[in-house]
């Protein structure tokens, strides 16, 4: 009868779950969608009108929206390249080109690394050009109020570059346009070793009058990005925008519903940022700037666009020249390379790698697993070895836990005879089992301890594991090619022997059963809960975390497994340690087995 009202109860609750996940969760994200929907749509109507708006009167002129409402169509990525005249870049990590109209850095691909695990898929693809299918780009110029009338290089200006000229490594090349009425533009670009472009715009003002201008930077994206979708990692606008604001994260439905977060400081940067890459604009350092994160209505897709504006403008008395240095940063997040910018002067840039609130555990353990990886060269064999440094770390935590675990077999005996002496008296019954507790000077909560130790190194292992770049397609052996990816194998197709892909709820593979196999161990090495629900829950939780972390990167999994391995060892040695004895076979059913086996042999 109990149980049937046990289960009932659950299957309530049950109901209540999905009923409130329904109300609270799916609905208010779909009505949330319905409404994004209707705005996009409203927006197409009045596509031919700015997406942004921009200051006429003494102020200057904003970035202006970059998404060109005529183009209904994008061509494909190659044949837009061929449209201008470009100036192309090749270094030993990135290639690309500038276009000469509109002097916009657009086109760039990642060397080094590509689509998939595969030596031989296309490389990564950063920036296309604005009339490609899916622009994305970066540009940089000068802006000044309406009414004063000057003639500024746009999107459409053409600039001019020396024949030949290219940009390489530590290289440089200049752009010049001439506005024919007496301003000279200049804008040396160059790039260094890694991902860090550096853009110095020069002036010359031979109009026989003061002139002032305001430099920009900004980056345009169109088209809304495939992205992970999870709470632990932040893609889309970010920033570090001086003290006061330190780190902005807004995300693609946040800026779709305010279409337009602006802030002001005069330190920090802001840009947009994937899961492993980041386009990023660094203005000088200690200016003012206005910096805004927007969104634009375009007839084929969303517009996502950051930009700054120095708001302390830069005059140039007639014959002299004014100048504008900023920077920026276009590639994969590689740590160090963040880092030593970071060091270099940059307000807060380590922040682009998204460590999390655990920043002071999670920063640590990289360090300490690239260390490693540097002397074995096997992210695989380092995760196995800081495991281990891990271990002997809180050894002595884990040895009280272990200790008191072990007095508490001693104690199973005594436990059993208080349970049957008080059945009918439940409260008593813990009364006595308490004071049992007390007198043998037992913790019953010590045997947690190891588990709650081992949850943030485990949550510190995962966000590594699924930020860093550095994990990416990091191998392993055998089938783990991947590290932060899941394990590719499962149990439901006889591990790849039977021709079917089944859905990804089946996709169990060897190393998340190799987990749960030293999971089930490790709870047998110790005393099983004397309530039968406990001892249920306790039974398949196992199983139940194979499913689970079947879907998690085989980094974090092998990791588990082989946390659960050494804790089964080191269990064995305290419990042998402590005269208590190991009944794991009698604990796992074989003593069952063998004795039915015995009386078998014997009729």
């Amino acid at each position: 009868m109990s149980d049937n009202k046990n289960l009932l109860l659950a299957a309530v609750l049950s109901m209540a779950v999905l009923a409130g996940w329904q109300y609270f969760f799916i609905e208010p994200k779909m009505e949330a969608e319905r409404a994004v929907q209707a705005e996009i749509a409203a927006a197409q109507e009045e596509a031919a009108e700015s997406a942004i708006p921009q200051v006429l009167d003494s102020r200057p002129n904003s970035p202006a929206d970059l998404g060109d409402g005529t183009l209904l169509t994008g061509l494909p990525r190659d044949l837009a390249l061929t449209q201008t005249e470009r100036v192309q870049i090749d270094t030993d990590l990135v290639a690309g080109s500038i276009s000469l109209t509109g002097a916009r850095i657009d086109d760039l691909q990642l060397h080094t690394y590509r689509e998939t695990v595969d030596p031989n898929s296309p490389e990564i693809v950063l920036f296309s050009p604005a009339n490609s299918i899916s622009p994305y780009f970066a540009e940089f110029g000068w802006s000044a109020p309406a009414s004063a009338g000057l003639k500024l290089p746009t999107r459409d200006t053409v600039w001019t570059a020396p024949a030949g000229s290219s940009l390489a490594a530590n290289g440089s090349v200049t752009l010049t346009y001439d506005n024919g009425e007496g301003l000279v533009f200049n804008r040396t670009i160059t790039i260094d070793e890694n991902y860090m472009f550096t853009v110095d715009q020069n002036v010359t003002n031979n109009t026989g009058a003061a002139v002032t201008l305001y430099p920009y930077g900004l980056v345009s994206r169109t088209g809304t990005p495939e992205i992970e979708g999870f709470f632990i990692l932040h893609e889309g606008m970010i920033g570090v925008l001086g003290e006061e604001e330190g780190l902005v994260e807004i995300d693609y439905d946040e800026i779709l519903e305010d279409r337009e977060i602006k802030y002001t400081a005069n330190e920090g940067w802001l840009g947009i940022t994937d899961k492993y890459w980041a386009t990023v604009l660094i203005p000088e350092q200690g200016a003012n700037f206005d910096a805004r994160f927007s969104e634009g209505p375009n007839p084929r897709k969303n517009v996502y666009q950051t930009d700054y504006l120095v708001v302390d403008g830069l005059t140039a008395a007639p014959g002299t020249s004014l100048n504008h240095t900023a920077r920026l940063y276009a590639g994969a997040k590689v740590v160090d390379m963040i880092d030593a910018y970071d060091e270099e002067g940059i307000f807060r840039f380590e922040l682009m790698i998204d460590w999390g609130w655990f920043y002071f555990l999670t920063k640590p353990l990289f360090v300490g697993l690239d260390y490693v990886f540097g002397i074995v060269g096997n992210f695989g064999i380092a995760i196995l070895i800081v495991t281990v440094i891990i271990k002997i770390f809180f050894f002595p935590l884990a040895n009280r836990s272990y200790e008191a675990m072990s007095k508490m077999k001693k104690l199973q005996p005594d436990m059993e005879k208080l349970r049957d002496q008080y059945a009918d008296d439940k409260m008593k019954q813990q009364q006595e089992i308490m004071e049992l507790y007390k007198k043998e000077k037992v913790n019953p909560l010590a045997g947690c301890l190891p588990v709650v130790i081992q949850i943030p190194v485990f949550f510190a292992l995962y966000k590594v594991l699924f930020v860093t770049i550095e994990m990416r397609h990091a191998p392993f052996y055998g089938w783990i090619q991947d590290l932060s990816a899941p394990d590719p194998t499962t149990l439901f197709n006889l591990f790849g022997l039977i021709p079917w892909d089944p859905p990804s709820l089946l996709m169990v593979g060897i190393w998340p059963i190799l987990m749960g196999i030293t999971m089930f161990v490790q709870q047998r090495m110790n005393p099983a809960p004397s309530d039968p629900t406990q001892q249920m829950i306790f039974t398949w939780m196992p199983l139940f975390f194979v499913f689970i972390l079947a879907s998690f990167p085989a980094g974090l999994v092998i990791y588990w497994a082989w946390n659960n391995l050494l804790s089964v060892l080191q269990q064995g040695v305290i419990m042998r340690r402590q005269g208590v004895p190991i009944e794991l076979f009698s604990n796992l059913g074989f003593e069952k087995l063998f004795k039915r086996s015995a009386n078998k042999d014997e009729t």
